[in-house]
């Protein structure tokens, strides 16, 4: 369920929305790094900074999900949705998944813009990875027989380790990886009582 033994060009064809996603990151992380490009204003008008959002820059909201300004930030989150959006994409489809994992990824900004001070700064997938980390909860807790046992053992200890992480990590956003994972669980619930979700 979790194991990749796809060829890049299989992997492409499958799963087109985690491509595009992962090549978003890519681009957004390079247009940010070559000395050609201005660096800095991507990072201006991307990041969620919390004063701009407030006076009406809503986008913001989204836009967040998709900056990294740390090779090995990109790497980790690019490499969670590669690892765990897969068995997400093809249980829910192309539009319900991206649909899911923005819910999850605004949601997470939303209530960091609530609890955070309004000159608070945030970038990263981390909220809408932890998102998709609370649909599984959520069929594991509400739905267990629509998920295999070995998905289950994979799931519940790397939730667990994240959230545990989250807190001892320096330059976390705590709020957005809880909230994310919150939001997960109820759009995974919601999921659950409205549509056929299997795993295997």
């Amino acid at each position: 369920m979790f194991v990749r033994t796809e060829s890049f060009r299989q992997f492409i064809s499958l799963y087109p929305v985690i491509t595009a996603l992962v090549a978003i990151h890519i681009v957004i992380f390079l247009s940010m790094h070559l000395p050609m490009l201005p660096h800095q204003l991507v990072f201006e008008t991307l990041a969620g900074t919390n004063i701009l959002i407030l006076m009406g820059e809503y986008w913001r909201l989204v836009t967040p999900i998709f900056v990294h300004v740390g090779f090995a930030h990109l790497l980790f989150n690019s490499f969670s949705l590669v690892l765990f959006g897969p068995a997400l994409e093809r249980a829910l489809g192309k539009f319900q998944f991206l649909l899911v994992y923005i819910i999850c990824g605004v949601a997470a900004n939303v209530a960091t813009l609530i609890i955070k001070p309004p000159y608070y700064t945030h970038i990263g997938a981390s909220g809408a990875i932890f998102g998709l980390f609370g649909i599984y909860l959520a069929v594991i807790f509400f739905k267990k027989e629509a998920m295999p046992q070995h998905g289950k053992q994979v799931i519940l200890p790397i939730a667990a380790l994240s959230v545990i992480m989250t807190f001892f990590q320096s330059n976390i956003n705590i709020t957005g990886h809880i909230f994310g994972l919150i939001a997960g669980i109820l759009v995974g619930i919601v999921l659950i009582r409205t549509r056929t979700i299997r795993f295997y």
